[in-house]
Order: structure tokens, then sequence, then C-alpha cells
């Protein structure tokens, strides 16, 4: 089975740190495009970044400069660092992964969220 498991979130005062971790089971990620969404109570789910197969990242303009992800093929983890954290920054942060190279497609597979809470 596919699987993705995120970890890493909490509560933070603004301006600090997190260092979110998405580990991926039934597949190897080096393949496949992946990224980063989330979403705060009451709004839609936005995307917040995506990473091609070999690398190539974009970002969602609130977040480009603060924000970076990357990803450790042999321990099958992506990662999103987030630093200079704000309150407009809590959400439930999801990874997520398509099944080809190029961030083109559907969204197959999402894991199960985990909360962000930047306090100010």
């Amino acid at each position: 089975q596919v699987q993705l498991v995120e970890s890493g979130g909490g509560s933070v005062q603004t301006g600090g740190s997190l260092r979110l971790s998405c580990v991926a089971s039934g597949m190897s990620i080096r393949y496949y495009c992946m990224g980063w969404f989330r979403q705060a109570s009451g709004k839609e789910r936005e995307e917040v970044t995506t990473m091609v197969a070999y690398g190539n990242t974009k970002y969602t303009d609130s977040v480009r400069g603060r924000f970076t992800v990357s990803r450790d093929n042999t321990k099958n983890t992506l990662y999103l660092q987030m630093n200079n954290l704000k309150p407009d920054d809590t959400a439930v942060y999801y990874c997520a992964l398509q099944t080809g190279a190029y961030c083109s497609g559907n969204w197959a597979y999402w894991g199960q969220g985990t909360q962000v809470t930047v306090s100010a």
C-alpha cells in the first residue's frame, strides 16, 4: 500500500520555525512529483510548494523566501522547513504525491495532515 505520514507540526510563536516531515511507504519517492498543501480553518486548500522528481521547486508567493522544501530519497522522506512563521501560516499541512515525475497531473496520494499553529 502507498502511505504518506506527516509529522513535525505543533505550536510556535510568530517568527519561530518548524520542520515538517513526510515519510512515504509503498513507493520510492525519487521518481515522483511531490508537494505540500495547507488548509486553514474556513478556507480552501492551498498549494504551498511542489517539487518535481529531479528537484525543481515552486512556491506560493506567501511562503517564498521563508519555506524550503527538500527530499531525501534514501530516507524516502519529503521535508518542509518553515522559518519566520506568521499567524497566517496556521493550517493543517498535508503532503501529497503524483505518480509522475512532473507536477502536471493529479495528486494521487495524500497524508493525514499535521497541524501547525502560529500565535501572535
